[in-house]
């Protein structure tokens, strides 16, 4: 757990060092290039007003803006939101979108760990955290974003079999979410998020999962028939050692039954006998 900290602190101190780096770029254009910067001044001077409207630039609240001056990155990092100004000959400038940005990632093809193909797809979430970075260090970092996710997706379903999959979609959600975020660093991207849309089966693996389903939902059926059964045999043999004990529990069963049967309006006519008469005409 010590080694993980003390690995990500080393990543993020080498981040934070190659942005300083980048930043503080431009004291090293040597002489050639600050005359050509006095020139731009110069020139810029000589024909106001009109330059003005070439050398003020406007960048969106969401928006950063990284300013090449001959080639190297100004000082100071990213401009904006807000007024900037650029020198018309020397100074260049990239627009940076700094909200979050949402992509799907195509169904993949993947041979799970048990061996199964299935399709999965699923939609990442991501923001340039580092603008400096983002222009620097990668050449387009949303396409390259967009492949490495696609290859993730990939890497991590594979390790994993189709029960896991299909059950376990939040925790690898995050796996792939933390694979992500760690690669791309570097390029000034933070993943925010990350979630698996679907997952497609084929069409005989269904049709088996689905007939292992129905004959266990028939297994469970019979146990709980069979249950039942157990159930009220003990029942009824608890009642019949009542109405052992109480002949005159039997007339009243029968009287219940009786009022049972009137109740649905049948026309069939039951008349109870008593016991106890039938004995007597027995004895003679």
């Amino acid at each position: 757990m010590e080694d993980g900290r003390e690995t990500a602190a080393m990543r993020e101190k080498e981040r934070r060092d190659r942005q300083i780096a980048l930043e503080n770029t431009d004291s090293d254009i040597g002489l050639c290039g600050w005359i050509l910067v006095l020139f731009s001044i110069l020139l810029t001077l000589l024909t106001l007003p009109l330059s003005i409207w070439m050398c003020i630039k406007i960048v969106k609240e969401y928006e950063r803006a990284i300013i090449f001056r001959l080639g190297r990155i100004l000082r100071g990092g990213a401009k904006g939101p807000g007024l900037f100004f650029i020198l018309p000959c020397t100074d260049s400038f990239i627009n940076v979108d700094m909200r979050t940005i949402t992509f799907d990632i195509p169904p993949q093809e993947v041979l799970t760990k048990d061996s199964v193909t299935v399709s999965v797809d699923g939609v990442v979430y991501y923001r340039v955290q580092n603008a400096t970075l983002a222009v620097a260090n990668i050449t387009n970092a949303d396409a390259a974003t967009r492949l490495l996710a696609q290859t993730t997706l990939r890497n991590v379903l594979g390790t994993k079999n189709l029960a896991e999959i299909l059950s376990d979609r939040e925790e690898i959600a995050h796996s792939m979410q933390s694979t992500l975020d760690d690669a791309t660093d570097d390029w000034g991207i933070k993943v925010e998020r990350v979630e698996i849309k679907d997952v497609k089966l084929p069409q005989q693996l269904q049709r088996a999962m689905a007939a292992e389903a129905e004959a266990s939902r028939e297994a469970r059926a019979k146990v709980i028939a069979a249950e039942g059964e157990m159930n009220a045999s003990r029942a009824l043999k608890e009642a019949s050692l009542v109405i052992a004990e109480s002949p005159s529990a039997l007339q009243l069963r029968y009287l219940q039954t009786l009022n049972t049967i009137a109740a649905e309006k049948n026309s069939t006519i039951i008349f109870p006998l008593p016991i106890d008469m039938m004995q007597s005409f027995m004895k003679h």
